[in-house]
């Protein structure tokens, strides 16, 4: 290869390939996707998508696809190089002269990747001979049998210092090569005395660590002595690896992670390995690090919304808190975390063993959303008795939100939060004050004239006092927070089954509204299911057609939930099909209406509260401009 990897993805990066393809094809924008009609073969209807996130170009009619490079030589005629030469400099990306020397190092590239898997099989023979049975031994203690060893290619790295090395020699593996692969450590002066290249693991259980297409690339290794120190190293950083870029046991999880619909993120490789094993195959772990944004824009890959289970211990709280804040400027539309803890004393390998996979499953099932998560961080266990700590937490939320990089998602957040101190805080302060008998005799009876006697007491327009308790009574009846909750609660149910409804009847509207659609929140938690289903299809870059849309939902279990919301013709008279145009527009109207609902319910709420804790005109008037309002 004339150039080097890193150069064709700086170059890809930098290159819009939307705009690129839009110089020969007319696109047009379904959600995060382009379409129009393959240039390749003729077609009437559009099945040609372009993706600048995932940098490739499809075909759904021929076949035909590929990246930047690919799309110059099949319509321009042009050879690899040329195109390189073409792209890099339109994205001003200056090529490195090519040299033998750049061969070279291309080539010995490639063979590293060769040594590094020469070592993994290495390891693994160690593991499976008597030099490897106090590793087994500990493996044994974990619940862990060959065959699990043999599914994560787990070894064991001998003790002595030069058993791989002496391997690797007899494969005619440089000394040079084996330091660039990160399998040895050079020679070096220590306290004026010369000590002899070694091995980089020994006396250690071996976990390969792989690449994104599943290449061996380095190694994470667990101290078996005691006093082993630490008691986890990963490779060094290399030509092959960089910890923070990569998830362990990533290539395999994504496959099951598109199935699944998320990711679940572990601390470690004991972690993963007792996931996957329990049926959770859409497991990883960072590698020794706390989480990376590199390594969340992996997950995300993946998933929309990744789960990242911790222990519930301090560390656990602190590690979340540290990557919901981490996560805070990268978040965009349908994209997010949740966070699952474990109780007190586990990891996911004793809750396993103690209480079986369904016990796990319930846990990450209960997984709490990134906004619970920052609020909790900074309420449990904090004092907020004056009002100066309030406005102080105020303030930190604030600061929270200022941290989205979205601002539309930066204001759902900002009024989540105030809704959240409302509820906390300001509606306790809302509730009636209580008067000494005195005062409220006064106040009720009126006072007292030495002409004319006692005077009725006549209150203020728009003070608490200017409803009768009477009138106050009737009026409460008839806007009621309890009432005008259920009221609320059947309109939004009637909207979200629309919306629903319309979805089914048109699956790709989550392609070309799928920002609207995540945005949207249902009550109804079977038509939740079905929205972030159709999310996560829309996502893995499925066509959505009508007919394997419907199948795939049955497949998941949703066939009552479709059955409910299929639409019901009049007794013999024949269904009518609404165009594509009119179902898209009546959705559109929809999720807007829910929308707008789902915006004014907090202050439809305050409100209904201050009209209960006042009872003023000027409340009642409030209260009567939402009631005007239409659903």
């Amino acid at each position: 290869m004339r150039y080097g990897d890193t150069v064709l993805e700086e170059i890809r990066r930098r290159t819009d390939l939307v705009a690129l393809v839009g110089r020969r094809v007319k696109l047009t924008r379904k959600g995060r996707v382009m379409w129009g009609c393959c240039p390749f073969h003729g077609e009437k209807s559009a099945s040609f998508k372009v993706e600048n996130e995932r940098q490739a170009y499809k075909c759904f009619g021929c076949g035909a696809g590929g990246d930047a490079f690919k799309w110059l030589i099949e319509t321009e005629g042009l050879s690899f190089p040329e195109a390189v030469e073409k792209l890099a400099g339109e994205a001003g990306v200056e090529l490195p002269k090519y040299s033998p020397e750049d061969a070279k190092a291309e080539q010995s590239r490639k063979s590293l990747f060769e040594i590094v898997e020469l070592a993994a099989g290495f390891y693994e023979t160690a593991l499976r001979e008597n030099t490897g049975r106090e590793a087994r031994e500990y493996l044994k203690s974990r619940g862990l049998d060959g065959a699990a060893a043999k599914q994560f290619r787990l070894g064991y790295a001998p003790s002595g210092g030069t058993a791989l090395i002496e391997f690797l020699k007899s494969r005619n593996i440089t000394q040079d090569d084996m330091i660039a692969a990160g399998l040895a450590r050079p020679a070096e002066e220590v306290d004026g005395r010369s000590r002899p290249m070694r091995d980089f693991f020994y006396d250690r259980l071996m976990f390969p660590i792989a690449d994104g297409r599943g290449r061996i690339i380095a190694f994470g290794g667990r101290g078996l002595a005691p006093d082993a120190k630490p008691k986890y190293i990963n490779s060094g950083e290399n030509t092959l690896f960089s910890k923070g870029f990569n998830l362990y046991n990533f290539a395999t999880a994504r496959a099951a992670a598109i199935k699944t619909g998320t990711i679940i993120l572990g601390e470690g490789y004991m972690d993963v390995i007792a996931l996957v094993r329990a049926g959770f195959a859409h497991a990883v772990a960072p590698l020794g690090t706390a989480l990376t944004s590199d390594q969340l824009q992996l997950l995300w890959r993946a998933a929309p919304e990744p789960i990242l289970a911790f222990d519930g211990d301090a560390a656990g709280q602190k590690a979340a808190r540290r990557a919901a804040h981490m996560a805070l400027p990268h978040l965009r539309a349908g994209y997010s975390l949740r966070f699952a803890f474990l109780p007190p004393g586990e990891d996911p390998d004793s809750l396993i063993a103690r209480a079986g996979s369904a016990a796990m499953g319930k846990l990450l099932e209960a997984a709490l959303p990134l906004s619970d998560v920052l609020w909790r961080s900074e309420v449990e266990g904090k004092d907020f008795s004056t009002p100066e700590r309030r406005a102080g937490l105020e303030q930190t939320m604030r600061a929270i939100v200022g941290e989205i990089g979205d601002g539309r998602i930066a204001d759902y957040y900002r009024r989540d939060f105030d809704q959240r101190i409302f509820d906390s805080f300001k509606r306790k302060a809302a509730a009636p004050k209580q008067y000494d008998s005195r005062r409220a005799y006064d106040a009720g009876r009126g006072g007292f004239d030495k002409t004319r006697g006692r005077v009725p007491f006549r209150p203020m327009p728009g003070t608490a006092e200017a409803v009768s308790p009477a009138l106050k009574a009737s009026l409460l009846a008839r806007a009621g927070k309890e009432g005008a909750t259920q009221a609320r609660d059947a309109a939004l149910s009637v909207k979200e089954t629309e919306v629903a409804a319309l979805l089914l009847a048109q699956p790709d509207l989550a392609l070309a509204h799928g920002e609207m659609l995540a945005g949207l929140h249902f009550q109804d938690p079977s038509l939740d299911r079905l929205r972030r289903e159709l999310l996560n299809l829309a996502a893995s870059g499925s066509s959505l057609e009508k007919t394997p849309v419907l199948n795939h939902f049955t497949v998941q279990g949703m066939a009552d939930l479709l059955a409910r919301l299929a639409p019901r013709p009049a007794p013999d008279t024949a269904p009518s099909a609404q165009p594509e145009d009119d179902t898209e527009a009546r959705f559109v109207r929809a999720a807007n209406d829910l929308r707008e609902m789902a915006e004014r319910e907090p202050e439809r709420v305050r409100a209904l509260e201050r009209f209960a804790a006042e009872g003023s005109e000027e409340s009642w008037r409030e209260v009567q401009r939402f009631r005007r309002q239409p659903e």
